[in-house]
Formats: structure tokens, C-alpha cells, sequence
């Protein structure tokens, strides 16, 4: 089959044009692709699908082969798929597991509207609220050193979110006004990545709320630059979500 690999701030995916129904779909399969020794290797797999309602459907893997939540960098780089098939111009609507999602594409950049946000769990610890994904925000003092694989699967694992299962975790650290720098430990992939869009968008809302950043906030992650721009519409309520950041195609093959 011919797949494409696609990457965004360096959380990258295999991309597969599935508008014919033609992939088998399968748990092992979709974990061998995505495999780093024995695969692909990508931290998640997407097809693009027709739909008869939107521009196309997207549905996401994480790459240990499970149906995954809502992906924003995978979704960002599936609009640029998308574009480069010649199936959208430079703006779109699609579907995907939680929802309807409007993008725009630009020679640099993809800008990806989110779900609206509403009702986050504040404690003196951390903040936890579903952008797509469930997702752990805590702060922390010297990221660059933090054992971000450890303290994530720790909390990952751990109640009350293991029973719930399990949650996405970042870890933060102010770095300027308006500005953050953010490593995640992704459900799924079960590692740290070198970006998640979601968790992201989490922590730049997070950051309104407890820090009162205002509604564009410049994010820095291991794969490069995060912008999340958002409108403020109550105490912890959320609407005109956007994810902008690079998209870019890496390579094709067969596989």
C-alpha cells in the first residue's frame, strides 16, 4: 500500500488515503507500521476518509495500534494531506472523533479550530480538562532536566485517571510573558513526544486561568513553535479554539 509520512513540531504520523475503504484495518498492523525498529515509525497512523456531510473524515491511531481521541497536530497535518491531494482548497471543514473542525492552510502553517472547551478540574497541584483528549497540566521548575517519561506514566497509571483510562500528561514551565514551554507524555504511544497539540491547547488554557495569560500564547515543544489563540466566554469556558503550526510532508513510500 502507499502510505505518507507527515510531521507537525515533530509529532509525526503515517498518513494513508483511505477514501476507497481499501485499508484493513488492525490493531497489529497499525502497531507494526508505527513501529520505530520495525515499522514506519510515527506516533500515530491516520486515514483519510470520504464523508457525504464534510470535506472528508479523519480517523486516528496511536501507534500502538488502538483507535485513538482526537489528535490536533495529526488533524493539522491531515488538512495539509489533505491540500496536497487536491481534495480541499485553503479552507475546510472535516469530521473526526469528536467533532466537526474548520481549518485554513497556509504555505507555512495550518491553523486548526479545536473543540470548545468547558469546565476544567482545578486543584492546587494541577489542572485536568478534555481538548479533544483528556489531559494533566502541572508545573513544573527547570523542564529541560524534568523526567518527563517517569512522572508521566506514573500519573498516567495512577488514580484517579487509570480508572477513567488513563490521561495525557504535561508538564510546563513559564518561559516569558505569554509564553511556555511544554513536554507530554502521550496515552497511546505511552512515551514523551516531541509535540501533542491537545495537550498543548490544554496548557495554553491552563495558563489563562491560573497565570492570566492573555488569548495568544506562543508555546515552545520539543519539535519546534506552537501557537493557540482562543476566546475567553466564562470562569472556565472556552470557545474559538485554534492549534497554528507547521505541517509538513517528510516523505512517501510503499509499504
Amino acid at each position: 500500500m502507499k502510505f505518507y509520512k507527515y510531521q507537525g513540531a515533530g509529532n509525526d504520523f503515517v498518513v494513508i488515503d483511505d477514501r476507497d475503504k481499501s485499508f484493513p484495518v488492525s490493531q497489529e498492523l497499525i502497531a507494526q507500521m508505527c513501529h520505530r525498529r520495525f515499522g514506519i515509525g510515527a506516533d500515530g497512523l491516520m486515514l483519510l476518509q470520504s464523508d457525504e456531510q464534510y470535506d472528508f473524515r479523519m480517523v486516528y491511531f496511536n501507534s500502538d495500534g488502538t483507535e485513538g481521541s482526537m489528535c490536533g497536530n495529526g488533524g493539522r497535518c491531515l488538512v495539509r494531506f489533505a491540500h496536497d491531494l487536491g481534495v480541499i482548497g485553503d479552507q475546510t471543514t472535516f469530521i473526526a472523533v469528536d467533532g466537526e473542525h474548520e481549518a485554513s492552510v497556509n504555505p507555512a502553517t495550518i491553523s486548526l479550530k479545536m473543540i470548545d472547551v468547558k469546565g476544567v478540574e482545578k486543584t492546587e497541584k494541577y489542572d485536568f480538562m478534555n481538548t479533544g483528549s483528556p489531559h494533566y497540566v502541572e508545573y513544573v521548575e527547570n523542564l529541560a532536566e524534568y523526567d518527563v517519561y517517569s512522572h508521566g506514566k506514573g500519573i498516567r497509571y495512577g488514580e484517579p485517571f487509570v480508572s477513567k483510562g488513563g490521561t495525557n500528561v504535561n508538564f510546563v514551565e513559564v518561559t516569558g510573558p505569554n509564553a511556555l514551554s511544554v513536554r507530554t507524555y502521550e496515552r497511546g504511544v505511552e512515551d514523551e513526544t516531541y509535540a501533542c497539540g491537545t495537550g498543548v491547547t490544554a496548557c495554553a488554557l491552563s495558563a489563562n486561568l491560573r497565570l492570566g495569560f492573555e488569548n495568544a500564547i506562543d508555546v515552545k515543544v520539543l519539535g519546534g513553535d506552537l501557537r493557540i489563540e482562543f476566546t475567553k466566554t466564562g470562569e472556565d469556558s472556552f470557545e474559538n479554539v485554534y492549534l497554528i503550526g507547521p505541517a509538513v510532508k517528510v516523505f512517501e513510500g510503499e509499504y
